[in-house]
């Protein structure tokens, strides 16, 4: 699998400028409404393992789904809080939502794809399909 870093090389000073004033002068950087969880993504001979950094949320929050080799991660939590006092009532709420999206090779194994959520960390194992792990080198002798 393959992460490519999207870049605007039509016009990459006015996407920086962009980037810059959303996420900094307007203080959206460290956000919640900005914010998409950080994905790592490893490879070895027999799977990927993914592994999205999602603290606070509850397994329950999540909703995997795989559409065509495209797996979508996503997450929707509201809260609301109420306190009642003598003379005044105090309400908040929160909402956080995000959906990540990757498109999956050809050689995952789409039946066996599992996952696990723990300490703040959702884990997806997806498996290589047999055929598609790497056989080690073999000698053929000359007859």
């Amino acid at each position: 699998m393959t992460l490519v870093k999207r870049n605007s090389s039509l016009f990459p000073t006015f996407s920086s400028i962009f980037d810059d004033f959303f996420t900094n002068d307007w203080g959206l950087k460290n956000s919640p409404l900005a914010t998409v969880p950080a994905v790592n993504i490893r490879e070895d001979e027999n799977a990927f393992a993914v592994e999205l950094a999602a603290p606070g949320k509850n397994k329950e929050d999540f909703n995997i789904n795989l559409d065509h080799n495209v797996l979508t991660i996503s997450s929707e939590s509201k809260n609301e809080k109420e306190e009642k006092e003598a003379n005044y009532t105090r309400r908040e709420f929160s909402y956080s939502s995000f959906q990540r999206s990757f498109v999956l090779p050809n050689s995952v194994d789409s039946d066996k794809i599992s996952a696990s959520y723990e300490n703040g960390v959702l884990h997806i194992t997806i498996p290589k399909k047999e055929e598609a792990k790497k056989k080690p080198v073999r000698t053929i002798e000359i007859a």
